[in-house]
């Protein structure tokens, strides 16, 4: 009887396909696993930004305590406006604040990076993690007027 090269490797198909399966799952997971908290990030900056832009519209003739008051609640109002599309699983981890003091006005805001967990897995293999992230995501924007 004859064998032929195919019944000979009957199998390697599906061990060629589990190898290339775990490296393929491996660079998806890792893809998809960081574009969230870099989606998050960005989102932060801009809603920071726009924190600061936008408080500058706030009337200067008020009194000093008044006008503190009123950049500071115009600012958390654009954080609010801006992070509405936040998954309400984290948004309740989220720190908004905005500070003026001296003519600054300081926007930040921030999300622990633990929070991330309650909507995205994260795998330990020895000594690597996926996604390593810092121990909270932060975004700052100040401008002085």
């Amino acid at each position: 009887m004859k064998m032929g090269l195919s019944h000979k490797q009957k199998g390697a198909a599906a061990i060629e396909f589990a190898l290339v399966f775990v490296i393929f799952f491996s660079v998806l997971y890792g893809v998809l696993s960081y574009s969230l908290p870099l989606l998050l990030i960005q989102s932060f900056n801009n809603a920071t930004a726009e924190a600061a832009r936008r408080s500058v519209a706030v009337d200067p003739t008020l009194a000093a305590a008044t006008y503190k008051l009123k950049v500071e609640e115009v600012a958390k109002a654009v954080l609010d406006e801006k992070l509405t599309w936040v998954p309400s699983s984290i948004s309740g981890s989220l720190v908004k604040t905005a500070a003026y003091n001296a003519g600054e006005l300081i926007v930040t805001v921030s999300l622990p990076a633990t929070a991330l967990s309650n909507i995205m897995p994260v795998i330990t293999l020895g000594t690597i993690t996926v996604p390593k992230l810092p121990t909270d995501l932060r975004a700052q924007s100040s401008l002085k007027f």
